[in-house]
């Protein structure tokens, strides 16, 4: 076999090829033996056809369309590890002759990874909040808990804010009544925001059982985008009491014995938090200037790819309608254009920021362990409330286990960056990025504050890998 590589732009390329007849003979035979199994031919047993009678019964071209769909894909990935291309996505593939008993050729046209020059990491800088826990913080960790400990009592009064209310709810949209949306003996806290806007305006001064109507627009169910009008009863209204909060609360919520001393161990545990949010802010804002300063020719077929996943997505829970969609965005203020607009600017940061990193994971020779897989697996489970093997078996269905390895080598690589990059809080005190991220190690379990949602969550597709589709009269899918 012989293959040439042609540059066309800095992210795409033409793969031609020649393939000798001699080596497809291991092509004919698996394609004989496949065509033998779903043909019956008088006087044979099924599969038992020798070639040439199946050459006779079904013609010599439908032989030649299964040899070539078959051996151009494995043809093709051999001409790209031959030629050492770092394609992206799918190529376009197209025969372009079949000398029957001499020669095939075919070309692919491809996306490439471009050449990426990367900024040295120590010129980055950038500068975050300080990290500062106030008293009110405490205060507000310190009522959450006493809420967990409050109780419930019934009061004869208009509903308040914050009130414990009992609800039935029913909705219609056109004067048609929406099955999915009637409910009886609904919990809710009012403020909590847990359930359809609207529904506390109307509540608040409302009394135990009185129906108030209300109008909405809907977000799940077949009715999506919507506008419904929404009767709401309150059966039962009711206020939280909190303990007081004392020594005797203290020990009865925590392990220590005083208020005191339960404060001090809020304090540090929102200051750990505070520091890691300081650290994710750290990691986005250091990822802006990577790209801020590094060109990046981008791959035309992948972001299209990027933007119809998005748009996809976007549009699924309109039944895939785009006049709903629209509809819905009209609602929200928005335009149709300035959606398109909006979509393929993230879906062109998105494939800038694969590339950008998987070059630097390359560089760095950044390798992923099964421990630091495993982690990111869980944590995803974690997300979607499922076990971390369901996770595995949706991920495997969906082909999606090589984008996880990479989404956490691309995060792995963005610590990296992180580390050598200068960041400052906004007093002017350089941060120690070990403090924050752990040192760097290969075992970098410490490196989680980094390697997150800002890598993983801006992409829907991976730009790497793709498998063959032919094009052409003699070997169509």
């Amino acid at each position: 076999m012989k293959s040439t590589v042609e540059q066309l732009s800095p992210t795409r390329v033409r793969i031609d090829v020649e393939v000798p007849f001699d080596e497809l003979k291991p092509d004919f035979d698996r394609a004989y033996r496949k065509l033998a199994s779903q043909v019956r031919i008088p006087g044979f047993r099924p599969g038992k056809a020798p070639s040439r009678v199946l050459e006779s019964r079904l013609g010599r071209g439908v032989v030649l369309d299964e040899v070539v769909n078959e051996a151009i894909p494995a043809k093709y990935m051999e001409a790209v590890n031959s030629g050492e291309v770092r394609t992206l996505g799918r190529p376009e593939i197209e025969v372009t002759k079949i000398d029957d008993g001499d020669l095939l050729t075919f070309s692919a046209e491809v996306d490439v990874r471009p050449e990426i020059t990367i900024p040295a990491f120590g010129e980055l800088a950038v500068s975050v909040d300080d990290v500062a826990v106030e008293d009110s913080d405490i205060d507000t960790q310190l009522d959450e808990l006493r809420a967990r400990f409050g109780t419930l009592t019934g009061v004869d009064r208009p509903i308040e804010a914050g009130d414990f209310v009992v609800v039935d709810l029913s909705a219609t949209v056109d004067g048609v009544e929406v099955e999915d949306a009637r409910t009886e003996g609904l919990s809710y806290e009012i403020g909590s925001g847990q359930l359809v806007d609207g529904i506390d305006d109307a509540l608040i001064g409302a009394s135990q059982d009185e129906t108030k109507t209300f109008t909405t627009t809907l977000v799940a169910g077949e009715h999506t985008g919507r506008e419904a009008e929404v009767k709401v009863k309150p059966t039962s209204v009711k206020v939280r009491e909190l303990p007081e909060a004392d020594d005797e609360f203290a020990q009865m919520a925590s392990e220590f014995d005083t208020l005191d001393e339960l404060k001090a161990d809020l304090r540090e545990r929102i200051g750990r938090v505070k520091r890691m949010q300081q650290g994710m802010e750290a990691r986005d804002k250091v990822l802006e200037v990577l790209l801020e300063t590094t060109e990046v020719p981008l791959p035309e077929k992948v972001v299209e790819a990027e933007i119809e996943v998005r748009k996809h997505d976007a549009i699924h829970p309109f039944d895939h309608s785009e006049a709903k969609f629209a509809e819905w965005l009209e609602q929200q203020g928005k335009t149709l254009e300035g959606f398109d607009a909006e979509t393929k600017a993230e879906a062109e940061k998105a494939v800038r920021t694969q590339l950008v990193l998987d070059t630097i994971a390359d560089a760095d020779q950044v390798t992923v362990s099964d421990n630091e897989l495993t982690q990111r697996i869980v944590y995803q489970a974690q997300r979607f409330g499922i076990s971390p093997d369901e996770y595995v078996q949706r991920a495997q269905q969906s082909n999606q286990l090589g984008a996880i390895y990479a989404d956490v080598r691309r995060g792995k690589a963005l610590a990296g960056v992180v580390r050598h990059a200068t960041v400052t809080d906004a007093s002017g005190n350089t941060l120690d990025l070990d403090e924050l991220f752990g040192s760097e190690e290969p075992e970098a379990e410490r490196g989680a504050v980094i390697e997150g949602d800002a890598v993983e969550s801006d992409s829907s597709t991976d730009t790497e890998g793709g498998q063959a589709e032919t094009t052409g009269t003699t070997a169509e899918k």
